[in-house]
Parts: structure tokens; sequence; C-alpha cells
């Protein structure tokens, strides 16, 4: 007897398939551009938040915002469910849950859903790609959920970019933001500092104390990056002797090292004998993640 064929996996149906599921303007068809039509209504009580859900802060001024568009014109873009797993005639939510805890506060007695046969696993991959496509996620979110893809999920960089129209630079670049200590990410997060700037600091000796510095002055990316040669002012910190020791090299050195250092989001140095053309480039890694991040770039089976 022949096996049941499993049903594909998440962006392994492809970007057109995914797509015509999780929009990236609400309330539109991928194909068309017309208004999404629903599946059903489902009563919003048959309707409950998945506990699996990866986005977890739900700004209440923006939901009150939503709510008060819900009076007025409705849920435009319908939920993603799938039938409850443990409860009968019942749905749980893969994407949508903000559309669904606006709409109990808006006291809409049923939702529009399209409903979808989705296991375990796929619900919390399509939540997570429904999140980054949101506009107000913060850097870290989004580079969270793209980590999330890829460890997860077994995404490299080049297909998520394809899946998700993002260029591979822009994922990559989002990604190195995690490298940074839990107190900048914790900027990020409050809008304090933005990725840019952020990631303005993944070089930096010290990127807690710059960045403190950097919010408690309004700093912008581009005085941030300076800030991240020079060192604070008035800083007591070893910043003046390693910028003595730059200073001796060249400056066609200097920008390669930034270059390097930016593309793996690890401090990278350069050392090359003057009157020569034999030098030493050396990496530095802060774990055991960053090391076996160092090995899989340089194709080591290890």
């Amino acid at each position: 007897m022949a096996e049941a064929k499993k049903p594909n996996r998440g962006l392994g149906r492809g970007l057109s398939a995914l797509m015509a599921d999780v929009q990236t303007e609400p309330g539109q068809s991928a194909e068309t551009g017309a208004p999404r039509k629903p599946d059903m209504m489902i009563p919003i009580e048959r309707v409950s938040a998945n506990p699996d859900q990866p986005r977890r802060r739900f700004s209440q001024d923006a939901l009150n915002e939503l709510a008060d568009s819900i009076k007025e014109k409705g849920i435009i873009q319908p939920l993603i469910v799938r039938p409850h797993p443990e409860k009968t005639d019942s749905y749980e939510i893969v994407a949508g849950e903000r559309r669904w805890r606006a709409a109990q506060q808006a006291r809409l007695h049923e939702v529009p859903a399209l409903v979808r046969e989705y296991d375990d696993t796929e619900a919390y991959e399509v939540a997570i790609i429904e999140n980054i496509q949101r506009a107000d996620l913060n850097a870290v979110e989004e580079a969270a959920g793209y980590k999330e893809l890829m460890e997860k999920f077994g995404h490299t960089q080049e297909k998520l970019a394809e899946a998700l129209g993002k260029s591979r630079s822009h994922i990559a670049n989002m990604m190195r933001l995690l490298n940074l200590p839990r107190e900048v990410l914790e900027y990020v997060r409050e809008g304090q500092l933005s990725a840019g700037a952020a990631r303005a600091l993944i070089t930096a000796d010290d990127p807690k104390k710059l960045a403190k510095y950097a919010v408690g002055q309004n700093l912008s990316v581009r005085e941030i990056e300076r800030l991240v040669k020079t060192g604070v002012p008035g800083g007591s910190g070893s910043n003046s002797s390693k910028n003595s020791k730059k200073s001796e090299k060249d400056a066609d050195t200097v920008a390669l090292e930034r270059t390097l250092s930016a593309a793996l989001g690890m401090k990278v140095s350069i050392d090359h004998k003057a009157g020569g053309e034999a030098g030493a480039v050396t990496v530095r890694y802060g774990n055991f993640d960053e090391l076996d991040d160092i090995c899989q770039r340089l194709g080591a089976d290890v």
C-alpha cells in the first residue's frame, strides 16, 4: 500500500504558494492586488491563540488604534487558522493574533479566516514568516525571526532572501545584530538605537559602554562610527593604545579591517609586514557559535 503523500513544508512549497497565505500588503491578493476573500467567518469564541506564537509583545496603543479601524472598516485581511489540534469545532491562530485581539476589543462576534491544514511545524514556520513581514517589527525581532527560520527549519540566507523578497546582505546584516550584548539589543527594541547605529557597534571593544553614551548624547550613525574608532571622550579604556597601533597602519588596511569586521560580525585584524607581501589575518570570536560560523563559511567539515 502506497504511503500518503506528506504536505510540503513552509518555504519548501515555493514563494507563490507561501505568499498566497502570508501577504505583505494587508487584504490584497498576491496575484491580482484585489482584496482577499476569507474561506469562512468564524465565531470569535471558537478561535484561540497559538501558545507557540513567536511574537510576544503587543503594543496596547497599536491594538487600540487597530480596534478603532476595525470598528470603522472591519477586518480587511483574514486571519490564517488551522483546526485546533485538541478542541473539536474550534480553530487555532497561525497568523493574525494581533487582529484577533483587536477584534475582541472592537466587540466583533466573528472574524474572517483562511483555514489551512498545517501541522505544528508548518504553523510555527508560517507564524514566524508572517511576523517578519510586519512593518512595525523592530530589528532585533526581525533578526531573531531569520535566525529561527535558519536554525529550526534549515533555510539558508539565500533561500530566505528569495522567498521573503529581501537581499541576502539585509538578512546577514540583521542577524549580525544578535552578536551584540543584551543591553545593546534592548536599546534597539525600545527604539533608542537604530539598526544602523547598532551595527556600527558590532566591532567596538566595549559596545555596552559606547551604546549607553550614544543613546545619552543622541548621536547619529556617523558619529557612532567615529566613536568606535576614537572611544568615549574622557574614557579610561584601552582604546587610546589600540588606536595608536591602528594609526601605524595605512588607510587602506584599516578600511579593509572595518569591511571584513562588518561582513563577519567579528573583530578582524590585518597585520601586514612593511616592504613585503606576507602578513596575517586574525579573526577573533567570542563564543563557540561564532567559531562554528567561521568554520561553515570556510567550508570546513568539523
